[in-house]
Formats: C-alpha cells, structure tokens, sequence
C-alpha cells in the first residue's frame, strides 16, 4: 500500500510516495527530468512488500516539493542537504540510495561525497557523471548526438515554450507511452504550474552546459559502497562509453546490468527485472 508524505529537509516542504513498515530500512528513490515520484511506483510496491521502507521524493522544483526560484538553488550542494536532510527527515543513519536520470546523476556526487551516509547505491540510465564528462570533453561524437538537446535546455524561456506547447506534446513525445496515462498527466500537469518547468530546467543550467558537468568538490571521491548500474542498451540520451567507463570511478564492489532492448524510462518499461535488481542489490550485506 503506497502512502503520501510530507516530510521538512534542508528548509523545504517535500512531497513523497513511501511504502513498507515505518520502521523498516529506508530505500530512498531519486526521480529524474521530467518526472516525479510516481516514477518509482513499480519498486515502491516491491520494496515495501519485501520489508523494506522505500521512499520517493518529488525533488526540489517537482510536484506537490517546493521550489525555491533562481537558478543558483538548483546548483549541486542544495541537492546534497535535501538527500541529507531527507534521511535525517526518516529517522535513518544511512539508506539504500537510489536513483534515475538527474536522481543518479546527484545521487553517484552524493555517494562519492557523503558516503557516510549510504549504505548501497543504485544508477539508473545516467552512469558516474565525470565518465559522461570524459567521453562529452574526448568529443565523442555518438555521445554529443544524443546530449544535443542540452543546448535547447539551456536557453530560458525558448526551451519552456517549445517543451509547453500543445498540452506539453514534446515532453509526452519524450515519455514515448511508457507511463501510464493517468501518472504522463500529472507529471504534465506539475510541470504546467507557474515556473514548475523553469525550476526542473535550472537542474540543467545550474550543473550541466553544453560545454562541461561543473564540479564542486575537487576530485570525486572513488564510491566505496555496493554499487549496481543498470542501463538500457536503447537509450536514445545515454550511451555505451559512458556507461563502460562508469567501473573506474567504482573501487566497492560493482556489478553493471546492460538491459537488452531497453530504453530509457527503466523503472515503467521494466518495471519487474528492476525492481528484482534492487532488491537483490540492497539484500546484500
């Protein structure tokens, strides 16, 4: 049974799915671009019903979260005090942390930085970013293709407008009919409120130019703790490089699930096959 709460972090008011015991161990879900936590709906159900207390936020600037205007709100560190204050908000030391899309992209800096708090991690799509950082700076053309629509994300106002038009029809182009109806909707029509869209771009343009992922803390950190990395051999936004140089920046142990026929939207389009991952993945001691 999946149950809505409103959980306090780092000064903001967070909306979030959460299934499981209340006091089971905390499976924290990081949603991506341009989603919410009914992303995660398949694996909430799953995790809650093996024990575990699995929790979804609407990050900051999504759904029923608040979001703080200005572009500099959106720059990396804010992302680590909402996780932290997220886990101190569920009465947790550490989580199993999770993540798809922009949720992996934070959640492997967050890993790297804080590790203290984390006891395994999961990425979904998007590899270690200073791997995508690698193959975009070698100028690899494949991977330039596919992250071309980074130029258009980083032009204010230009970008809402197309993304808006005709009942949001590029961004439902984007989904490609994975999600259910009923879950593209409301994902459009957060995304409609009044600079919902720009809060959800300002990811981009706070963190990601077309030129470079900017860092924050110097040099990552290796990621120490249990790391699985599942990725669609389809996906239209991320390619194989990326994904294949994700192991160097990985000295725990590490297992990388290429999914055959799959595309980007990991969590809806299979839905069983991930969430037995995760579950395999956080069941490990």
């Amino acid at each position: 049974m999946i149950e809505e709460l409103q959980l306090k972090a780092n000064g903001l008011n967070f909306r979030a799915l959460a299934a499981g015991p209340a006091d089971g161990p905390v499976v924290l879900l990081l949603h991506g671009f341009p989603e919410g936590a009914e992303s995660w709906l398949p694996q909430l159900e799953a995790l809650g019903a093996a024990g575990r207390r699995a929790v979804a936020p609407d990050q900051r600037g999504y759904g029923g979260t608040d979001a703080p205007e200005g572009v500099d709100q959106y720059l990396m560190p804010n992302f680590f005090d909402d996780i932290e204050g997220l886990i101190d908000a569920l009465g947790a030391d550490k989580v199993d942390l999770a993540g798809h899309d922009w949720g992996a992209i934070i959640g492997w800096q967050f890993t790297s930085q804080r590790q203290h708090r984390v006891r395994t991690w999961a990425a979904l799509s998007v590899g270690h970013p200073h791997a995508l950082a690698q193959v975009l700076g070698e100028g690899d053309e494949d991977q330039r293709n596919r992250s071309s629509y980074i130029l258009l994300f980083n032009q204010p106002g230009t970008a809402e407008n197309l993304l808006l038009e005709d009942d949001g029809a590029r961004i439902r182009g984007m989904y490609a009919q994975v999600f259910p109806r009923d879950v593209e909707d409301r994902f459009i029509t957060d995304l409609q409120r009044p600079g919902r869209l720009t809060a959800a771009l300002n990811y981009y343009r706070a963190n990601l130019t077309p030129e470079r992922f900017q860092s924050y803390d110097g040099a990552p950190n290796p990621i120490e703790v249990p790391t699985l990395f599942i990725w669609g051999e389809d996906d239209i936004a991320l390619g194989r490089k990326q994904a294949e140089l994700t192991e160097r920046h990985v000295k725990g142990p590490y297992r990388f699930v290429p999914l055959a026929g799959a595309g980007h939207w990991l969590q809806h389009q299979r839905p069983d096959e991930v969430s037995r991952l995760l579950l395999d993945h956080v069941g490990a001691e």
